[in-house]
């Protein structure tokens, strides 16, 4: 029998890039993750190998150094990663969004000035949208920006920023109301936003005049990677780094790029549920209970037909949404579903493989037990459950709206 979730109709230089970052997990990531992660420590000769592999540039077109690879390409590579330790997938996601948002909507300078650099991986992107009492409600955002001759003067406080600390770029959404009215900017607050592209010292503390990024915040799993608060107190941002070139774009921009980013949610947890079930299959024949393999038991098998039904449908949600994503088409309906599935059978299926591994599952020489206290973060990363709910619904009404 194949292993789980293959996928149908992959050219043969997609099959070489996965068998390439599948051998990486494997030798590289799965044997050293649960010590770095417990030390909370940044996976820095990982991420070394993914730049010698090329992965940073996945996704960037050849022109600007990068390999040109599809959404799909990149999601599956996520799936592998993730499957190893879904810190390092965290990593390159976020470098990914700001290259896309770059791609689709940056002016030719920008392009020009980042992409070649972050192809090569010497400049890492982060992204932020979130801030302290912000939580899904992206129009009340408070930052702002204000036009000073040929800058823009940046304030606020922005939170939950991936690679904040070692990232070199990221692309920030703020309130900027230049050209609208008062009334204007309260009526249609998704209209007065604009992002900037505000580079940055690598590092922790002030990094840069009036932008401040405090240490890690310390959280229950999804260790490793940093991630932080960001500060700006009079920030001034060149004109040109607007991203785009006009500004009152940004929500649209940001928006574009989280659908990205909810595809790569999806494979990270396909590729999570792959190694839970990986786990729990393996203990299952290895553990005797009443003179036989648990495996033997029907409700253990009951359990593992559950896993893997769970473990295909998501991979097969999540590929779905990655190939719309490619054509060009909008895919704000499928990333939500796939977002919202996958999250949600990778939490029910690492908790059928702690189940599994009964009093073992809590000790933390079993990788298991890293993986329980991972899940959680993709039920709220990249837009809630409720979110994609919402999403979800309001799409099958523009779709299935009654002609009475």
């Amino acid at each position: 029998m194949a292993r789980l979730a293959q996928t149908a109709g992959l050219t043969d230089v997609q099959q070489e890039i996965l068998s390439t970052v599948r051998d990486f997990v494997d030798k590289e990531i799965i044997p050293v993750a649960t010590e770095l992660e417990h030390r909370d420590e940044y996976p820095q000769q990982i991420v070394d190998g993914l730049k010698e592999l090329g992965l940073f540039g996945l996704m960037i077109p050849e022109e600007y150094g990068g390999l040109g690879e599809s959404l799909l390409t990149y999601a599956l590579c996520v799936e592998e990663i993730a499957r190893g330790w879904m810190s390092v997938s965290g990593i390159i996601n976020t470098h990914f969004i700001v290259a896309y948002m770059l791609k689709q909507h940056g002016t030719q300078e920008q392009k020009e000035h980042f992409l070649p650099r972050m192809a090569a991986g010497d400049v890492r992107g982060a992204f932020s949208m979130s801030e302290p009492g912000l939580g899904s409600d992206v129009s009340a955002i408070t930052s702002k920006a204000v036009k000073d001759g040929d800058e823009y003067v940046l304030n606020g406080q922005k939170m939950w920023l991936t690679n904040g600390g070692t990232s070199s770029l990221v692309a920030v959404l703020v309130r900027s109301d230049e050209g609208h009215s008062p009334e204007e900017a309260v009526a249609k607050p998704h209209k007065s936003m604009t992002t900037f592209l505000v580079e940055k010292e690598p590092g922790f503390g002030e990094v840069r005049p009036g932008l401040t990024i405090p240490g890690k915040i310390d959280k229950m799993g999804y260790k490793g990677v940093d991630t932080t608060e960001l500060i700006m107190d009079d920030l001034r941002v060149p004109a040109d780094r607007v991203l785009g070139g006009v500004t009152g774009r940004g929500f649209y921009q940001m928006m574009d790029g989280v659908e990205v980013g909810r595809v790569n949610v999806a494979a990270r947890g396909c590729g999570v549920a792959q190694r839970a079930f990986e786990l729990g299959v393996q203990y299952a024949q290895q553990r005797h209970t009443f003179g036989k393999p648990i495996a033997q038991h029907q409700a253990i098998q009951f359990k593992l037909a559950e896993m893997a039904t769970k473990v295909e449908a998501a991979h097969a949600m999540m590929v779905n949404a990655a190939r719309k994503k490619d054509s060009g088409e909008r895919n704000d309906l499928e990333a939500g579903m796939a977002k919202y599935l996958a999250s949600e059978y990778c939490k029910e299926v690492v908790e059928d493989a702690f189940r599994i591994h009964g009093g073992y599952g809590f000790s933390k020489e079993y990788e298991i037990e890293r993986l329980y206290r991972e899940a959680p973060m993709l039920l709220i990363g990249e837009g809630t459950a409720e979110i994609q709910k919402m999403i979800i619904g309001r799409r099958l009404l523009e779709e299935y709206r009654f002609q009475g």
